[in-house]
């Protein structure tokens, strides 16, 4: 924060001495230590905060960009199932008319030999 080197402080300390006098200055140098603490504490809470607030935004991103996705996803693998099932039914379709049409061809196109003989 400040850059105090050690002859600031007793330069500081030496003329607090002449202002405040022997008695008052250990009682004021502890309210000022105090003081700086409780302040150093609430810019360190209010860094903290921030930066929880940074991640939460990112978070949201991130999970925002994932549903996306996943909707993209989803709905490219919905088109390729529909093109499976119209294919798989254009097949079925196929078969039951095969059997319809020929119901002998159907049964003779088996490969399991005839029993007798």
């Amino acid at each position: 924060m400040f850059d105090v080197g050690f002859s600031e402080l007793i330069l500081i300390a030496v003329i607090g001495l002449i202002v405040i006098g022997p008695e008052r200055l250990p009682r004021v140098a502890r309210t000022l230590g105090t003081l700086l603490g409780r302040a150093q504490r609430y810019f360190h809470d209010v860094k903290d905060e921030v930066n929880r607030e940074l991640r939460v935004d990112e978070l949201r991103r991130m999970q925002e960009q994932a549903m996306a996705e996943a909707r993209a996803l989803d709905s490219g693998s919905g088109d390729e199932a529909r093109r499976i099932g119209g294919t798989l039914h254009e097949a079925v379709r196929d078969a039951e008319k095969a059997v319809t049409e020929d119901p002998s061809g159907a049964q003779g196109s088996s490969n399991v030999p005839p029993q007798g003989g």
